[in-house]
């Protein structure tokens, strides 16, 4: 014992002692008595507070609680001395009896295909605390030592319970099916007491695994208890009780039950209460609920593996109505796709981009003014390819995760990513009712974000320069975009069609050297169905028209009649005269320096069909002759017909050649010219508004890219889930898809930029079509083909899933899509627009979308039939939600969420895919989704009032992600150390009184950025 200033004047051994400390408010004194007799210590402190912490610390520092430590510090010694007697055995055995001691020898937990490995929850029970008149506020902390590292990891955390010694957690745990866990890993629980919730929350995921949390960070630790997980497989019950002991293994503060966990089927034990509030109230006796029928993911786990990857899941158990339990799983998952789709889109991009600067270069000779411009849109093309490919190349090099981080939404490598591409899957058992998945994307908002937004998004950069293109006064022809795109479609028929007429030709000829009748019909059908197919493409007056135009960029051209259009007695006459492809002769290419005959471009046209007629004419000849022969070598020797046959079949051959090669040769014809102007049409496009229209063309393709990524993963995981729903796959080739997007961006400075941006994205992904096919091979990726404005999604699925599928979708029936987008600002940037800016953008974006989604409503209740909701009652819903949803738009009040809670209603009842987006797919999206998913626990599954605000708090909480540090959160991505201390955002009611006051504001937050930034 010593003063504070001076040495020590008495040694006080702790030894066989126990501690009486007075629990009198006035008292602070605390009497050690001890066992051999000794006079008892009197002991005063200056304060309560440190006379609670003098008891603990003696408590802990007698020589039991010592001889306590030293034995615990022995098993570590132990374990550390057989981990490496292990290691160094290893270097003197022979390699298979080094691989014998590896994981293979690891005993594997027994599970269904694409289930969780190891789910279980947990409940404490008669937990002591620190002082006897303290309420409890615990949490469990999950670590996992793997049997091969001996190394602790922490996991995960339940949810905090607050004023109760028994609490029960609602928070579970779950191991995913790729996680590395055996029956020999053992499991560590660690249960804590929360003083400071506020500051536990911030600080518990960012602690070093190897230190304890100190108790002035706002928790302090109770005890801690180990079990291996083949303990809790094996047991008969399928739970343990285990005894929660202190860190030195001497003192019991407690009881800890871990209970096994299998959705769908019957947990054995019951729980007496759960804690409702911090007083201790209880509810009645919670049952567990039995087995219901489960839902079919077996089939799909090859083809689902090839595009999620990695899942986070998390377990939570939560009281119904009728004091039942439900179980429900949530999985958030990254998909590959968040760069597959890309890197195939812009692959698809080089390859057009390529074909068209040969078109341009393919023009031939031009007239000075032209040949420059086509030489200046070449130039400017040549470099945004070659800005593709370094893109491609890029992205090939990527390795890693397999989703963009909000970090990274800058990075011009990674622009046509999506950012934060996951999926959020709800899976529910509740009781008396069927399992159910709810799943809804997660991505932020589409959007050029390395471009920026300092003129807005494509909504007005795209209106902005068509209306320059118009008035401007460039020395070029003005198209407008329905013909540009009409041109880049009758391109894009001319190299799809012209391979399979000529393959079909082939096949004619084919069939007529081995004199096979059935085999020449079927050719001959494929061949007129194609042929007639390229003829009506140029069925066009733009074609005519730019055929003129690039005459007249020729050099020299003369004008040989004004331009009239062909009636139907002109044809007429034209056909009069050529009744045989021996009297049609191939056109010579456009003329230069000579007179422009505006009718020749119908007589090559026309060729193509005369030359087809004749064919088929000759097909029939042909073939009524071979009857007739047949016949009358029948009635003679068979011999002689034999012979006959062979003979015959040489001339079939011979007389059908000339005629196809005829086909062939007015086809190219056509071609040519066709190429050539529909190449023209594009060089005014290009030339009227370089550089401006390329960069506008790139950041179009940038957002498409990112919405294409998600679409084609929602689509994925929609047709899993649906797969055995008839009505769903009816709906789906006879209607198509509704995707609903439900954005959250405010319409203010940079933001309103974006929502721009995802406007014309989503918009753009009315012309996806996609198309089911049977995987050929273990290859499931999806193969996108087509070009800018027409893209086919090949969605592949392995055999016994593809004979699932209706027969329309078998036989290659393209799927429509039907995007919508309904966006309702939320945050305090929103408040300002609505103040002092403007919120038509997000109006006029919520009422068109609400026109497609009425049209969408009206083809399904034309093409489907009544039955096909699960309800006659729900149709007469479906009318008062979209009546509810119109008055809700046309309301324009402000940030009614209402919209986006009627819009993601009606999209669950009409089968549709669901999207939430904001600008980085974290803050705002995880509270709108989690939001969502407790109020269908409410609305669907009879969630006990009680309880909702309990289950959002742990859905919400970051406390139960326990494993993930700050620089490891995927949905962050970014590191600590790099965040803002602060984001400079003063009261919004005090910047709204005066228009001074916000200038003043916006002037010192920039002043405080540029001090911290410098």
């Amino acid at each position: 014992m010593k003063n504070k200033s001076s040495e020590a004047s008495e040694v006080v051994i702790l030894e066989r002692c126990w501690i009486v400390e007075f629990r009198s408010k006035p008292d602070v004194s605390i009497v050690l008595k001890f066992q051999s007799g000794e006079p008892d210590l009197y002991l005063e402190a200056a304060s309560k507070t440190d006379c609670e912490s003098w008891a603990v610390a003696l408590g802990e520092a007698n020589s039991e609680g010592l001889q306590n430590k030293i034995q615990q510090l022995r098993r570590l010694i132990m374990e550390i001395k057989e981990e490496r007697s292990s290691d160094e055995a290893r270097k003197f055995l022979p390699s298979s009896q080094v691989d014998s001691l590896g994981e293979p020898q690891f005993t594997s937990i027994q599970r269904i295909a694409n289930e969780p490995k190891l789910e279980f929850s947990l409940a404490c029970k008669d937990l002591v605390a620190a002082t006897r008149d303290r309420k409890l506020n615990t949490f469990i902390q999950v670590s996992v030592v793997h049997p091969a590292e001996h190394i602790l990891t922490r996991y995960s955390s339940t949810e905090i319970v607050e004023g109760t010694k028994d609490p029960l957690f609602l928070t579970g745990v779950t191991f995913p099916p790729e996680y590395p866990i055996y029956e020999e890993t053992k499991i560590k629980l660690t249960v804590y007491d929360v003083k400071d919730k506020s500051q536990d929350t911030v600080r518990t995921s960012v602690l070093p695994d190897h230190k304890e949390p100190r108790a002035d960070i706002g928790r302090s630790f109770l005890g801690c208890t180990t079990f291996r997980v083949a303990d809790l497989v094996k047991s008969k019950e399928q739970q343990l009780t285990l005894t929660l002991r202190t860190s030195d293994g001497g003192k019991t503060v407690g009881t800890i039950e871990v209970n096994l966990v299998k959705m769908g089927e019957l947990e054995d034990g019951e729980t007496d209460h759960v804690t409702t509030d911090a007083q201790d109230q209880k509810c009645a006796l919670v049952h567990e609920c039995t087995a219901t029928e489960g839902i079919s993911g077996k089939d799909s786990l090859p083809s689902l593996s090839a595009v999620l990857k990695n899942p986070i899941c998390k377990l939570y158990r939560f009281p119904t109505s009728d004091n039942k339990w439900m179980r429900i799983r949530e999985q958030m998952a990254e998909t590959t796709l968040s760069f597959h789709v890309p890197k195939e889109l812009i692959n698809l991009h080089i390859k057009e981009d390529m074909r068209r600067n040969q078109e341009l270069k393919d023009l031939g000779e031009l007239a000075p003014h032209w040949d420059n411009m086509r030489k200046s849109v070449i130039a400017h093309c040549d470099q945004m390819l070659s800005m593709y490919q370094d893109t491609l190349a890029e992205l090939g090099k990527h390795t890693g995760s397999s989703f963009k981080s909000s970090c990274s939404k800058g990075e011009k490598t990674l622009e046509f990513i999506p950012i934060n591409l996951h999926l959020q899957r709800m899976h529910v058992h509740s009781p008396r009712l069927k399992d159910a998945l709810y799943d809804v994307i997660t991505v932020g908002a589409p959007a050029a974000h390395f471009q920026g937004f300092k003129n807005g998004g494509l909504r007005k950069l795209l209106s902005k320069f068509e209306a320059e293109r118009r008035n401007t006064g460039y020395q070029c022809i003005y198209y407008s975009p329905e013909n540009t795109a009409k041109a880049k479609e009758v391109l894009s028929n001319i190299n799809h069609l012209q391979p399979l007429i000529s393959s079909h030709a082939d096949l004619l000829l084919s069939s007529a050297s081995q004199h096979s009748p059935d085999s020449l019909k079927n050719s001959l059908k494929m061949l007129s169905e194609k042929t007639e197919l390229f003829v009506h493409a140029f069925k066009d007056q733009l074609v005519r028209s730019a055929l003129l135009a690039l005459y007249t960029a020729r050099p020299g051209c003369v004008l040989k009649k004004p331009a009239m259009p062909r009636n139907s007695a002109e044809e007429g006459s034209d056909l009069q005269h050529q009744d045989h492809p021996s009297q049609i002769k191939r056109q010579d290419s456009i003329p230069h320096h000579s007179e422009y005959d505006e009718e020749e471009w119908d007589r090559v046209w026309a060729n193509v069909g005369k030359s087809l007629n004749c064919v088929i004419a000759m097909v029939d000849r042909l073939l009524e002759k071979d009857n007739v022969s047949s016949t009358k070598e029948g009635e003679n020797d068979p011999s002689a017909a034999d012979c006959k046959v062979f003979h015959t079949g040489g001339d079939w051959y011979e007389q059908l050649y000339p005629l196809v090669i005829t086909l062939k040769d007015c086809m190219e014809e056509v071609v040519t010219r066709a190429k050539q102007s529909m190449a023209f049409v594009l060089l005014q496009e290009l030339a009227c508004g370089l550089p401006q229209c390329l960069m506008l063309t790139l950041r179009r393709d940038i957002v498409f890219s990112q919405a294409l990524a998600g679409l084609v993963c929602g689509f994925i995981i929609k047709l899993h889930a649906g797969l055995h729903d008839q009505g769903f796959l009816q709906q789906l080739h006879t209607v198509g898809l509704l995707v609903q997007y439900e954005g959250l961006l405010s319409t203010y400075s940079e933001e309103a930029g974006m929502l721009e941006d995802m406007a014309v994205g989503i918009s753009d992904l009315q012309k996806v079509m996609f198309k089911v096919i049977e995987a050929k091979s273990e290859d499931f990726l999806p193969i996108i083909t087509g070009r800018r404005e027409h893209y086919v999604i090949e969605v592949q699925l392995p055999a016994k899933m593809f004979e699932l599928l209706p027969q329309e979708i078998k036989e290659g029936k393209l799927l429509r899509m039907y995007p919508v987008l309904f966006n309702v600002g939320i945050n305090e940037q929103q408040t300002l627009a609505e103040r002092f800016g403007d919120t038509t953008l997000q109006e006029n974006i919520n009422q068109e979308n609400l026109e497609l989604l009425k049209e969408y409503y009206k083809l399904f209740t034309e093409k489907m039939p009544p039955d096909c909701l699960p309800h006659f009652q729900e149709q007469n819903d479906l009318k008062g939600l979209l009546e509810n949803l119109h008055q809700n738009i046309q309301a324009k009040k402000r940030k009614n969420v209402e919209i986006m809670w009627l819009a993601a209603t009606i999209c669950r009842k009409l089968n549709g895919v669901r999207f939430t987006c904001c600008k980085s797919a974290k803050d705002r999206t995880s509270m709108s989704v989690t939001l969502e998913q407790c109020s269908i626990l409410r609305d669907e599954h009879q969630l006990h009032k009680d309880f909702f605000i309990r289950a959002l708090d742990c859905m919400r909480s970051r406390q139960t992600q326990g494993a993930l540090n700050e620089s490891d959160d995927p949905e962050t991505g970014c590191l600590a150390d790099n965040k803002p201390t602060s984001r400079h955002f003063y009261p919004v009611a005090l910047l709204l009184v005066s228009s001074h006051l916000l200038v003043v504001w916006l002037i010192l937050s920039l002043a405080l950025l540029l001090a911290k930034y410098q």
